[in-house]
């Protein structure tokens, strides 16, 4: 079976802008041929093709697949270097401000953070939770990642980081530290008090989506109970965001989520609290420059001043740096 090659770097991406150099990649998927073979196909010169095979090669999306000797004739063959390609790029405003793509875990404290730095820098915020932003982060979509993954040794993000980024420098520095517990409507209609609570069958639950920080938590916790997935009504229902986990259950589409109190807060909503977490911002090195405003801010008194208006948000270790 041939693989799908996903596509980040830009400087690739921009080479299969140009159509030709498309097309050519396009045939040596389907199979290896020549230059005699794609100039014919194409009805351009040998001279021309090589050319634009010689850019393939140097972007390591196309490869010599054999080379055919007859008589005094010989042929080179090539192929590409993958089945078929994913193209994957981030448009950008263009502005006088840099733009930062965040990929992560949801924070509500972050989006105070975006709306300070609006005169600095564009902050843009891509949710797909604590796992598949650092993903994204080490495949080059973003420039910062925010994470609360609770590793079984106890210790929150290093561990994570540490195994997918083994050879690059990076940087973890703590956001905050926030509560998280069962997010249920005023009056707490259900009873619902623990997590063994929402096996029982008129407790609807929504939860939050497969990698994300809170996610794992959970599925953690449901394995230590010996909580078989499928006695949770809705767990198979999920949102990106601890405001949509919130929103659902203010709307009555869910009984209970589990969430930050912050967000619980936001929408006059029940809370028990379950545990306390650590928020960590995680960094290539080389990105430090371009966010400078934003590591500046994290040391601020102003910076405090917002946490401490976010139920259930401790500033007392933010900004400082976790040894890797």
């Amino acid at each position: 079976m041939k693989i799908v090659e996903t596509i980040h770097k830009f400087d690739r991406i921009k080479l299969l802008a140009d159509s030709r150099r498309m097309d050519i990649l396009r045939l040596l998927m389907a199979s290896p041929a020549t230059l005699t073979h794609l100039a014919r196909i194409l009805k351009r010169s040998p001279a021309w093709i090589r050319h634009h095979i010689l850019a393939l090669e140097s972007a390591d999306l196309v490869e010599l697949a054999e080379t055919r000797t007859t008589g005094k004739v010989t042929e080179k063959y090539y192929r590409a270097k993958g089945g078929a390609f994913l193209l994957q790029e981030i448009i950008l405003p263009k502005s006088e401000k840099p733009a930062v793509i965040f990929s992560g875990s949801h924070d509500i404290a972050l989006e105070e953070i975006a709306e300070h730095l609006n005169k600095h820098v564009n902050l843009l915020s891509l949710p797909v939770g604590s796992l598949d932003g650092l993903v994204n982060l080490r495949q080059g979509l973003c420039q910062i990642s925010g994470a609360h993954i609770l590793d079984e040794t106890g210790e929150y993000n290093a561990p994570t980081v540490r195994h997918l980024f083994p050879e690059r420098g990076v940087e973890l520095i703590t956001l905050a530290y926030r509560t998280q517990g069962l997010i249920t409507a005023s009056g707490n209609p259900k009873g619902v008090r623990k997590i063994p609570d929402l096996a029982r069958g008129n407790v609807k639950f929504i939860n939050r989506n497969a990698g994300s920080g809170t996610r794992i938590w959970f599925d953690s916790e449901l394995r230590k109970l010996k909580i078989a997935p499928d006695q949770i009504k809705g767990y198979d229902r999920s949102v990106k965001t601890h405001s949509e986990a919130a929103l659902a259950v203010s709307a009555r589409e869910a009984d209970v989520a589990l969430g930050l109190q912050a967000a619980a807060k936001q929408h006059n909503l029940e809370f028990i609290p379950l545990f306390e977490e650590r928020y960590d911002l995680i960094l290539p090195r080389e990105n430090e420059k371009l966010l400078s405003p934003l590591l500046d801010y994290l040391q601020t008194s102003a910076f405090r001043s917002t946490l401490r208006s976010l139920v259930g948000y401790n500033s007392a270790h933010s900004g400082e740096s976790i040894a890797l």
